[in-house]
């Protein structure tokens, strides 16, 4: 499967016009042969509010003209592709990312884990962490903050995901979660992760970019920097069914699940 991240900036509430550029996007990526493709957090919307009254101007519902060009677009060009927008669900906001896959309704992720900062201020945490079988394989979708706590990967995880999907935000201060984060979360899972964080500065706001798609032993495979850029890699997800290391044969191997000590685990369900 060969996936792209496309690391962009946005156009602060306008989501037609970034779904514009989000088809013609997909459009020369499909010539590449790629794909699947991942854009950034609220890529649909812009993400840097600061009222409620202001979120709920930017969000759109899933019915919305941008949405609907989006799944024709992924339909016609044969192509998969997660989007991230601002939700408006009657009157409660949610952080969702959408997974279009030709051939199937739209499926989607509401962010669970929420940071108090921009738009997470104002919206409903998600409830789920659903694993999405695909034709190219199990995946499984967290949004920026998600990736913080190991849990919520690690749930995906056990539950089969063989790729993690992560569009993301991530502003200066972030550095970490894009450095060493998401690295680590491929490393500790023996998943592929693939990060998608936007560019360019939004009320106040700049934005790192740092993007990577990491293979499931933590090695980056492809990495942008802080300006617009597609970074594309191919990867095997086979490789992420195999929870055994082997480092010398018979004398240095792990097992990633197998090793595990559930019973030794209970304080990290109990609430603080």
């Amino acid at each position: 499967m060969r996936i792209a991240c496309a690391q962009s900036n946005v156009l602060f509430g306008d989501s037609e016009g970034n779904a514009k550029a989000a088809i013609a996007k997909l459009r020369g990526l499909k010539a590449d042969s790629v794909d699947f493709v991942v854009f950034p957090e609220a890529y649909l919307t812009g993400y840097c509010v600061s009222t409620e009254d202001q979120a709920k101007g930017i969000a759109i519902s899933k019915d919305s003209p941008a949405l609907q060009a989006l799944e024709t677009a992924c339909n016609e060009l044969d192509i998969l592709a997660v989007v991230g927008f601002a939700e408006l669900d009657g009157e409660t906001v949610f952080n969702t990312a959408v997974l279009f896959e030709p051939g199937k309704a739209p499926r989607y992720y509401r962010k669970t884990h929420l940071p108090f900062l921009g738009l997470d201020k104002f919206v409903c945490a998600g409830e789920e962490l659903p694993i999405f079988e695909t034709r190219l394989g199990r995946i499984g979708i967290l949004i920026c903050f998600d990736l913080r706590p190991p849990e919520a990967t690690r749930v995906l995880a056990l539950a089969g995901a063989d790729i993690l999907i992560l569009p993301t935000n991530w502003p200066v201060g972030a550095e970490t979660s894009a450095e060493h984060i998401a690295i680590a979360r491929a490393a500790e899972n023996r998943i592929y992760v693939a990060t998608c964080n936007r560019v360019g500065d939004e009320n106040g706001f700049t934005f790192i970019g740092r993007s990577k798609i990491v293979g499931v032993g933590g090695q980056v495979l492809s990495a942008a920097g802080g300006e617009e850029e597609t970074i594309v890699a191919t990867v095997d997800l086979e490789l992420a069914r195999q929870k055994r290391t082997v480092n010398i044969p018979g004398l240095y191997e792990t097992e990633v699940f197998a090793s595990r000590n559930p019973n030794l685990y209970s304080p990290i369900i109990k609430s603080i």
